[in-house]
């Protein structure tokens, strides 16, 4: 039985959700805005783009590792939504390499005019141990990688709220696989993300760290918005949706039968999932700070929202900063 909400209750919760859970096909609109999603050439991303475009935006940065890849899907975007070409750019980033971000917010900032939606879709998740950067792979993509270009982003995305009157979105992809684990590296008194990168340590439980950087994220993205301001002033609304369970290219690289199985008989399809991230991008100042699921602000797991959730959350979010400070001194200002 999985650890944190897994109880037989939350499983059949789960089951029902995707078998019988609809979330409604979004209809706001993006119309004059410029959206950056991160991993837009394949699945939820790719899907996502689709919609970002068919409700009207302006620009659409398609933010990919492969040009080539990049290339392949503006095509079958176009082809899909009959866009104007010319509103498609294709721009690269890599969340295992620090610089890669760092450029690429550099690029951001100097070459656009505005930035109404950031969406962080791209992610990774492995059974296999490898290590990027100054971190285990799924800690270094999935939080500090991710993060990093957050808070690089942030200060255009604020310029943009001042200069437009508008409510700038950061979105991040998050899932509902975070209900599942204890998160015992919480209390580790060498430090959470030392704690997670000790190999020794974590290779026996190496199947828990994708939902473990979720449920991070989950914890940075209320401790940022709190940081940043109330939801009735927030400038820039921050929030995380779940896509739930879809056919995707996220797990590639875990071949066991158990996910085959799980996939082949519960997974949504790449279209419904891209439905909540476009939820995310047009949500209201109620979803500021708020995990989503089914395009609705749901209750994240206990051990965000029950005791010592708190503290475990501001102790994340310091020891982030820490790191990121490392990689981009006063980085911290930017909130």
């Amino acid at each position: 039985m999985p650890g944190g909400d897994g109880t037989p209750g939350h499983m059949a919760k789960f089951i029902g959700a995707q078998l019988f859970g609809k979330t409604p096909k979004p209809t706001g609109s993006f119309a004059g805005q410029t959206v950056i999603i991160t991993g837009s050439n394949t699945g939820l991303g790719f899907e996502a783009a689709k919609y970002a475009i068919l409700l009207g935006c302006a620009k659409f940065i398609m933010a990919v590792r492969s040009v080539d890849k990049g290339e392949k899907a503006k095509a079958a975007i176009i082809q899909a939504t009959g866009c104007d070409p010319k509103i498609i750019e294709i721009w690269t980033i890599d969340l295992t390499s620090y610089d890669s971000v760092k450029a690429f917010a550099t690029r951001a900032d100097r070459e656009l005019e505005r930035i109404d939606v950031l969406l962080e879709n791209a992610a990774v998740a492995s059974m296999e141990w490898n290590w990027v950067e100054d971190n285990e792979r799924m800690v270094t993509v999935n939080v500090v990688s991710t993060f990093l270009l957050a808070f690089l982003m942030l200060p255009k995305l604020k310029a943009t709220a001042t200069k437009f009157n508008t409510k700038p979105r950061l979105t991040f992809v998050t899932s509902d696989t975070h209900f599942l684990v204890d998160f015992k590296e919480k209390d580790a008194q060498e430090g959470i993300f030392n704690r997670l990168n000790d190999k020794t340590k974590s290779l026996k439980n190496q199947s828990e760290r994708y939902p473990t950087t979720k449920l991070m994220q989950v914890f940075l993205v209320r401790e940022m918005a709190a940081r940043l301001s109330s939801k009735e002033s927030a400038t820039v609304i921050i929030n995380c949706t779940n896509p739930g369970l879809c056919h995707s290219e996220l797990s590639r690289e875990l071949d066991g039968i158990q996910i085959r199985v799980a996939k082949a008989l519960l997974a949504r399809s790449s279209e419904e999932g891209s439905r909540n991230l476009i939820a995310g991008a047009i949500g209201g100042l109620d979803t500021h700070g708020e995990y989503l699921d089914m395009g609705k602000v749901k209750t994240p797991a206990t051990v965000v929202v029950g005791r010592g959730g708190a503290e475990t959350q501001i102790r994340i979010y310091i020891e982030l900063m820490e790191k990121l400070e490392k990689i981009a001194p006063g980085i911290s200002g930017n909130l």
